[in-house]
């Protein structure tokens, strides 16, 4: 039996903005990226995936929360360490990848300075790590 249990969120929700904001923490955001990026090729899974959260911050009243670099990043990451995995499973890949969800070792912190990501710039479209390349 595994010890982390599947957000109970979809991409059929998702794109039909149908969740809830109490229980959206960021582990269902990784799992949502999780979901897209295995269905879809990257280039698609990215569009669908921020086209579908910017109109669910909107629904939710909250549209200053969407963040395209961040959103971007996650994805890029996601997809980048499912390429490597051994096992497509969502426990494994949350297993192996706990800086995606870690508040002590964000890893974001390691690519961007708070400075550019506090930027509207970065907020309004994707912006490349200053700190260090992908």
């Amino acid at each position: 039996m595994n010890a982390v249990a599947e957000p109970q969120v979809s991409i059929a929700a998702m794109e039909s903005g149908d969740i809830d904001a109490a229980t959206f923490d960021h582990e269902s955001h990784v799992y949502l990226g999780w979901l897209y990026v295995r269905e879809y090729p990257l280039t698609d899974a990215i569009g669908r995936f921020t086209d579908a959260l910017r109109r669910l911050t909107e629904k939710l009243g909250v549209p200053g929360k969407y963040h395209d670099t961040i959103s971007w990043f996650y994805l890029l990451l996601i997809a980048e360490r499912r390429g490597i995995a051994t096992d497509d499973s969502w426990f494994a890949f949350r297993r192996d990848n706990d800086d995606l969800f870690s508040r002590d070792d964000n890893v974001l912190s390691r690519y961007y300075s708070s400075e550019l990501l506090r930027s509207e710039q970065a907020r309004q479209s994707f912006v490349l790590p200053d700190r260090r390349a992908i």
